[in-house]
């Protein structure tokens, strides 16, 4: 990850909430040293050159900044800035920003960015819900007793046996060469460039989207009809709008791919809860072929089967074991892309909406991918609400381009919902 940051424009999670109530910058700061005593890893640094990279135990202070926007919607702007600033790790691993909307003093945003080297995106959304809690603690002259919590081992050494030593290597090598042999099957194409640009110079841009009550609803209600996950019908509907967009319109069979990420943190022995801020993600990528009579619902079953098939082998722990591996190939070979499409779901989000004076209305989270091809999203469910950031890589796929996919995306998403027969190509 922090080969990433240095190398790359950034490699962030950006985590924005949209808070009701009266916030004030002193006690954030408060919370934000309460939060310190909590996360050893928040007084840590990174040191070292990329071929010894270590964290270093210092005296960290968070970087607290306070900005006046004149409309709601200009939290976006803030986040997009965050989003493709680097983070100085050597100085601190999160910094935050306090937004304020002039002529609306009960209306703020706190945006949070981290370094993805010790948080992912379960545990970002823990970290502002331990935030709210401490702000409404102070605010209401209540004790605070917090016990740090352990320091996270290498997560080598959280993974069984069948991945560690000789053994893991023969599971590692069997993993990549399954992947490469149906890569080579399938021959997934993704969007074409619209633009090259060295990694350095790349910047990730952001389209942000919400599905109201009524709508989440019904796609819940639709996934279980089907017989598939919210994942599933999320990756069907990024996978049609894309092969649309690669196609032209024109009806023709195509090879694409989904990447997905997985949470692995109830799958380790011991178990890690989601306060942990460590990166307890794996991936896993699915090959599909597209064809004109492709049923969108097939499609989300066949994605759901795929990724149960990886969640029940030990190819769900390869990835955190050969992360350095693929980033070192990517920056390698900047004009290859990971997959045709990528999800982030993290579900609903179980953390409380009311902290004292202080409303929790919004939340959603995005992560920096300048680096990376092709188009991706980070989606949660809060509320009833689905909130879904979409991430690209600029210029390589231009702003009006991605309004277009994702319009298309909530549209085939909202279609399905209302069990309309939709087919690839029709």
């Amino acid at each position: 990850m922090e080969i990433l940051n240095r190398r790359a424009t950034t490699y962030n999670i950006v985590t924005t909430c949209r808070i009701k109530g009266i916030f004030s910058e002193e006690i954030l700061r408060q919370a934000l040293e309460v939060l310190q005593t909590r996360h050893p890893r928040l007084n840590c640094r990174i040191v070292g050159r990329l071929n010894s990279l270590r964290f270093e135990t210092a005296t960290v202070e968070i970087p607290l900044r306070v900005v006046e926007k004149r409309e709601q919607q200009q939290w976006q702007e803030v986040a997009l800035e965050e989003l493709n600033q680097k983070i100085d790790s050597h100085e601190s691993l999160l910094r935050v920003v306090l937004v304020r909307v002039q002529n609306q003093n009960n209306l703020n945003y706190l945006i949070t960015t981290i370094h993805h080297a010790i948080a992912d995106g379960l545990s970002c959304i823990q970290l502002h819900s331990e935030l709210l809690s401490y702000c409404q603690k102070i605010t209401s002259f209540e004790p605070i007793e917090v016990a740090p919590l352990p320091a996270m081992p290498p997560i080598g050494n959280l993974l069984p046996a069948s991945m560690q030593g000789w053994k893991g290597t023969v599971n590692i090598f069997l993993a990549v060469c399954r992947h490469f042999l149906k890569k080579i099957w399938y021959r997934p194409q993704t969007l074409k460039l619209e633009k090259f640009l060295p990694i350095e110079a790349r910047r990730t841009g952001l389209v942000h989207r919400t599905l109201n009550t009524e709508q989440t609803r019904q796609l819940l209600n639709a996934c279980r009809q089907n017989q598939t996950t919210v994942y599933a019908a999320l990756c069907a509907a990024m996978l049609f709008a894309t092969a649309r967009k690669i196609t032209s319109g024109n009806k023709t069979n195509i090879g694409v791919s989904c990447w997905s990420t997985i949470n692995i943190r109830n799958r380790l022995k011991p178990e890690v809860s989601n306060e942990h801020l460590s990166v307890l993600v794996s991936g896993d990528i699915s090959f599909h072929i597209l064809k004109i009579n492709t049923s969108f619902w097939d499609l989300a079953r066949n994605r759901k089967e795929q990724m149960e098939a990886t969640i029940a082998s030990e190819r769900i722990f390869c990835l955190p074991l050969i992360t350095k591996f693929l980033i070192n190939f990517l920056l390698a070979f900047p004009y290859q892309a990971v997959s045709t499409v990528g999800i982030t779901n993290v579900g609903i989000v179980n953390i409380p909406a009311n902290y004292g004076l202080l409303e929790l209305e919004e939340i959603s989270f995005v992560t920096s991918i300048a680096a990376f091809q092709g188009l991706r999203v980070a989606v949660l469910t809060f509320e009833s609400k689905m909130f879904l950031n979409f991430m690209f890589s600029e210029p390589a796929i231009s702003q009006e381009t991605v309004e277009i996919l994702v319009n298309n995306v909530l549209t085939y998403i909202i279609e399905a919902s209302n069990n309309q027969q939709l087919t690839f190509g029709n």
